[in-house]
């Protein structure tokens, strides 16, 4: 068993891998109250064991489609001393890309429920990723990123964004959904994202890069989704020692240690890279122990 360091501050993310926020939060509170939560190592599953202890935690980074679930715990995980920030997933795509997630609209709401709770600086838009494909042109995103910014204006000051990857899995899927699908070359890329920056800064939001060299320059900066630098500046009461550690090419993330595990979100999103099948991860939620240790298991 991995165990973490008791004597250093530590970021959680809560989760790369799974939406917790959306479909977890009686356990996630669970493990908070216990002080500690295990999760297996995505890269040979042995079991680590982390501290949630507030002296242990400098800040928690939430990802989720849905905080809807989240707010009516958001005053009990501050009575706990947590300190967080979130990344709120909204990219207005179709059913037949995002099945199971909440229409746009609804999203902002929750968005400005969220923001009304913490601050603009809390909450992050993700626009990602963008997936071209026969129905899902540039304009079309052109067209509902406007839409979204619009709606989030003043709301947040940072939209992070990334073209899709297309992982084998990925490629299976939608090619089973029978979704035409390309990967653009990058001068087109380059247009929709100039489209984009142009719509953003009209309502004061910075875009940023998820994992895109290539794209960065200008009006679009380096993605550090889970930003040490922000974190210190958010909480700065709460010493931070973080440096970047990178979880795949081009990643710009800080140090943290993610307690979600893959193949548990239900969304159905077909460009998911942490699902191996919706089947799968249905069958893990029915699975979930809201007492165990782990998100999945014990």
């Amino acid at each position: 068993m991995m165990t973490d360091p008791s004597n250093s501050m530590h970021i959680i993310s809560a989760s790369r891998r799974t939406d917790i926020p959306a479909f977890y939060m009686p356990w996630f509170m669970r493990r908070l109250d216990a002080g500690l939560v295990s999760y297996p190592n995505p890269f040979g599953g042995q079991r680590c064991t982390v501290s949630l202890r507030p002296e242990h935690v400098h800040s928690f980074v939430f990802w989720s489609k849905n905080f809807a679930s989240f707010l009516p715990h958001l005053d009990a995980i501050r009575d706990r001393d947590a300190r967080f920030y979130c990344h709120y997933t909204i990219t207005g795509a179709p059913r037949f890309i995002e099945p199971h997630v909440p229409d746009w609209e609804q999203g902002v709401d929750t968005f400005r429920a969220l923001v009304e709770k913490t601050s603009p600086r809390h909450v992050q838009w993700r626009f990602d990723p963008i997936l071209i494909a026969e129905g899902l042109t540039p304009e079309f995103y052109s067209a509902r990123f406007r839409q979204i910014a619009q709606a989030l204006s003043g709301l947040t000051e940072r939209c992070y964004f990334s073209f899709a990857s297309f992982y084998g899995k990925v490629e299976r899927r939608l090619t089973q959904a029978g979704i035409r699908y390309n990967d653009p070359p990058l001068a087109e890329k380059h247009a929709l994202i100039h489209t984009l920056a142009d719509t953003a800064e009209q309502v004061g939001i910075t875009l940023y890069a998820c994992c895109q060299d290539d794209l960065i320059g200008g009006r679009v900066k380096q993605a550090h989704c889970v930003d040490g630098d922000l974190l210190a500046e958010l909480f700065p009461d709460r010493p931070l020692v973080s440096a970047q550690r990178p979880t795949r090419e081009a990643c710009g993330c800080f140090a943290s240690r993610d307690i979600g595990i893959y193949n548990t979100c239900v969304h159905g999103c077909v460009y998911c890279y942490a699902n191996q099948s919706h089947a799968g991860a249905e069958s893990r939620l029915d699975a979930h122990n809201v007492a165990g240790e782990m998100l999945v298991g014990t």
